[in-house]
């Protein structure tokens, strides 16, 4: 019992000591198009955390070289290496990039034909017709239309190419579309699994999802796995999210 005790004073004092190495950072969140409100700042150094105020104003105990990392509604999540130019400047100023929300792909179900039901006219360009006397008297060598006899058919190549142009710009889109983590998430699993399981609050859900997008291990989550693997990587990320946000300011 002794022997924990010690522990504890001696834990106590280094983190002591690491804070009083600290002093306090006063900076404000800015934007060009809006005002910075509300929110949260980590120090991933300190185990510390802070809020952000109405005007974007927040304070917080740092040193040269600990990282910051910001997060707030509307706006992409950013991570800071404080200098120590920060701490000469009566106001460090940070800009913050406004976060633009993607409107969820529609799906319509069912099957449309908005084109008009017409044959195939590549079986009627494909037809061999017989000439007879009326016809008119058919130049080989220069051909009205300009085309060659048996030659390569730039219509049918065109839409081989065109074909095959959309399938690979489609894979494109389709990769890119992986890139929003959160809307990814929120798609998957249901609000529930957030305030119950998590027990976060409505407003700390986009929060939350901007802390685990900062996690490179989220990338492989993306990709159409299992919901339960994806599941238990928001359960692990909860625990470190709730340690930064009980600790006092």
């Amino acid at each position: 019992m002794k022997q924990l005790l010690l522990i504890c004073v001696l834990f106590g004092n280094v983190l002591w000591a690491q804070n009083n190495d600290r002093k306090s950072l006063h900076a404000r969140l800015i934007n060009d198009f809006t005002i910075v409100d509300n929110g949260y700042v980590f120090n991933l150094n300190a185990k510390t955390k802070t809020f952000i105020s109405k005007q974007g104003f927040f304070d917080i105990l740092a040193q040269a070289k600990d990282t910051l990392l910001i997060s707030s509604l509307n706006f992409k999540s950013r991570k800071i290496i404080v200098s120590e130019n920060d701490f000469l400047k009566p106001l460090a100023l940070f800009d913050m990039e406004s976060q633009l929300t993607a409107l969820k792909e529609v799906v319509v179900k069912g099957k449309l034909d908005p084109k008009p039901s017409l044959p195939n006219t590549q079986k009627i360009v494909d037809m061999k017709f017989i000439s007879d006397e009326k016809s008119a008297v058919k130049n080989s060598a220069m051909p009205s239309d300009r085309s060659i006899e048996n030659g390569l058919d730039f219509v049918r190549v065109f839409k081989m190419l065109k074909k095959a142009f959309s399938k690979k710009n489609g894979e494109v889109a389709e990769s890119n579309n992986t890139n929003a983590f959160p809307e990814l998430v929120l798609s998957r699993i249901d609000g529930y699994f957030f305030t119950s399981t998590l027990k976060l609050a409505p407003d700390e859900v986009n929060l939350f999802l901007d802390y685990c997008k900062n996690d490179a291990a989220s990338s492989k989550y993306l990709k159409d796995i299992d919901t339960f693997l994806l599941m238990d990587f928001l359960v692990n990320k909860n625990k470190e999210f709730k340690r930064f946000t009980t600790f006092e300011k």
